[in-house]
């Protein structure tokens, strides 16, 4: 049986990756032009440079055997290229966001959206649909369909190992860090926006190349702090990396309403 408590820190979760990125468009668009299409850049620049580009050559790579073992054998290395290569690819998916926005009007407002849509569509993919299935197999778990689902496929020769991982970690892991994702991914956000207002506010501004650069910058530290994980236990590593996030995500606040103060005096 899966708890009460780790079925509702799923369903938070799920609202926080999958819903709220929506509801957040639908205000943020009242009494604004240009905002759907600005998220749907903004949603387009990581499906194109992570989902269709990046992730594709991961998995060829992950496929061969002198890649997995220098991995395992330099996971410092292999997390900082992890993070740099996500930032450098997402960089790209920014760059021709802002570009195609530039030409119908780059304005504050259409660059936050395109952030929100990076972003948003980023927790829709990673991790809203994987707490769907989930809460599917939370729910098969504690009406039983799930355990004779194992027994068929058992029977039938199939292997079953992955069903039970799945089993395994919903009934034992504890419940605070299926809530632990929501609050990666309220945050993560955060930093998506600015990330992306600041690539757009150096398009805008013709400087593009050091927005670019501190953008990539910016990213390549986020996505390093999950390197901790690699190297300490998660009860130690954890802690560190929210913290991290924590600090960077208010960081980005301040960001974000330096870039708003100085895009909304030129318009003055």
């Amino acid at each position: 049986m899966v708890s009460t408590f780790t079925t509702v820190c799923c369903v938070i979760t799920l609202f926080v990756s999958l819903i709220l990125p929506v509801l957040a468009l639908i205000l943020y668009a009242r009494k604004k032009k240009g905002i759907w299409s600005a998220w749907l850049l903004g949603a387009a620049g990581f499906v194109v440079s992570q989902v269709v580009v990046r992730l594709p050559i991961l998995t060829v790579l992950g496929r061969n055997a002198s890649f997995v073992a220098f991995a395992q054998n330099h996971l410092v290395v292999y997390g900082l290229g992890l993070a740099f290569t996500a930032a450098l690819f997402e960089l790209a998916g920014r760059l021709a966001a802002a570009k195609l926005l530039e030409r119908k009007g780059l304005t504050w407002e259409r660059s936050v959206a395109a952030g929100m849509g990076h972003g948003g569509i980023e927790a829709m993919i990673l991790i809203g649909m994987s707490f769907i299935a989930n809460l599917v197999y939370i729910f098969m778990l504690n009406s039983g369909t799930f355990d004779a689902m194992v027994a068929q496929a058992a029977a039938a020769g199939a292997d079953t190992a992955q069903l039970e991982a799945v089993r395994d970690a919903l009934v034992n892991t504890s419940s605070w860090m299926f809530l632990l994702a929501a609050v990666e991914r309220l945050l993560t956000m955060v930093l998506h926006a600015a990330m992306s207002a600041l690539v757009c506010f150096g398009v805008h501004r013709g400087k593009t190349l050091a927005a670019s650069l501190g953008c990539l910058a910016l990213h390549t530290l986020v996505d390093s702090s999950a390197t901790v994980s690699m190297l300490l236990p998660q009860s130690q590593a954890y802690p560190i990396i929210y913290t991290c996030l924590g600090v960077l995500a208010v960081g980005a606040v301040f960001l974000l309403r330096t870039i708003r103060s100085r895009w909304e005096a030129e318009s003055c």
